[in-house]
């Protein structure tokens, strides 16, 4: 067995109270699966016989198929069972009264990647928003922050730049899991759902995924490995520029350039291939889409050693810092709508600030840029305190 139990298998052994009875419904993608890759939509099926009544998928869709930002999904009926599928991320990201009838207890197993930037989490507190109004409770099975459930980085997020892929205050890596941040979320709205979560067994904060035990199953199509993941706090800022975050390649995030990119150059303004954990290779690549698809892009391919000490947001700043000073001309902000906001500027929604990138556009020094930072991130992890579920050892 693999140190850690997920929420989904405790519940399968153990029924929670709010089961017995209930018609259920399950939001869920290709992520959500045990310990054998089995998925929970069969085990639950197999646990809880004619009670599974519907499910419900989030960006990317039921199967994770879609690519990229703004790609909606349909409504479909899942052919393995006949329920159907709603989207929550289609003609609407909130699931209406109509999508919620059939339930009574909605289910939530998503793998989140422990980073403010990804809009599983936010769909999550949509969820929490609209079960509250239809009387619904919401049952999160929890699952691990593959980066670790210690280490937090980055700016709080300011309110004036909510967005999908940002509607409350908290930093880039926020250091919880899915059930704290449920928790979290639920005490932030207005009037709070009706919920619970079925705690992991065996996971503790320091847990880096491949701690676990778990299989990884890509929670969405370009979050392939537990790799992509470890970076992807500070290389999902290029989703706000013109230089390719590795969409339309075998790495995603884990590479970026652009064809005006100079290796040698931003090597030199940072002081070298070697960061704080990782090493920087430089790499030609050529992106079967997206961003400069079809077109050799210079860059970099960026190689973890050592986990614990590498800060994936502060490294990547130093990067686009290296590229505003060498490739002002050439680089460019993103200027298309992003995330269903078409006035703002997608990197102001990504850094959760506006100031941020003026200041980072004045070559300000990242120490000092970070230090400004900290009071803000102190009180965050005072404010997440009574929402945790876990300590050092394990469960609290």
């Amino acid at each position: 067995m693999p140190p850690v139990t997920t929420g989904l298998e405790l519940l399968t052994r153990e029924p929670h109270p709010w089961i017995a009875g209930a018609r259920l419904g399950l939001l869920c993608n290709p992520a959500s699966v045990d310990s054998q890759y089995g998925h929970a939509r069969d085990r639950l099926v197999r646990a809880f016989p004619d009670q599974l009544s519907a499910l419900y998928s989030p960006q990317h869709g039921f199967h994770a198929e879609k690519q990229d930002n703004m790609v909606e999904s349909d409504h479909l009926t899942d052919t393995t069972t006949g329920m159907p599928v709603y989207s929550l991320y289609g003609e609407t990201r909130i699931p209406t009264a109509q999508m919620l009838a059939p339930i009574d207890v909605l289910l939530v197993d998503l793998q989140d990647i422990g980073t403010r930037v990804y809009t599983f989490i936010y769909t999550l507190s949509y969820c929490l928003e609209a079960a509250a109004a239809s009387g619904t409770r919401v049952l999160v099975l929890d699952r691990p922050n593959p980066i670790n459930g210690r280490d937090m980085e980055g700016n709080i997020l300011e309110p004036e730049w909510a967005s999908f892929v940002g509607r409350f205050p908290m930093p880039m890596r926020h250091a919880m899991t899915i059930g704290e941040i449920a928790r979290f979320f639920n005490a932030q709205i207005g009037s709070p759902a009706a919920l619970d979560v079925i705690p992991m067994k065996g996971w503790h904060r320091s847990m880096w995924f491949a701690d676990t035990g778990l299989p990884w199953v890509a929670p969405s199509p370009n979050m392939p490995t537990v790799a992509t993941a470890v970076v992807y706090p500070g290389q999902v800022i290029w989703e706000g520029t013109n230089i390719s975050e590795g969409r339309g390649t075998a790495f995603p995030f884990e590479i970026f350039g652009a064809p005006f990119l100079q290796p040698e150059k931003i090597l030199e303004f940072i002081g070298g291939p070697r960061v704080p954990g990782a090493i920087l290779r430089p790499c030609v690549f050529e992106p079967t889409s997206g961003k400069h698809a079809g077109r050799p892009c210079r860059g970099f391919q960026i190689h973890v050693t050592a986990p614990d000490l590498y800060r994936p947001y502060r490294t990547s700043l130093s990067f686009l810092q290296a590229i505003l000073h060498h490739h002002k001309d050439d680089f460019q902000w993103k200027s298309d709508p992003y995330e269903y906001e078409f006035e703002k500027p997608a990197i102001d929604l990504i850094l959760g600030s506006r100031d941020f990138r003026h200041r980072l556009s004045r070559m300000e020094p990242l120490q000092s840029i970070e230090n400004d930072w900290q009071d803000a991130l102190n009180d965050f992890r005072s404010l997440r305190r009574p929402y945790l579920l876990y300590s050092d050892e394990g469960t609290d």
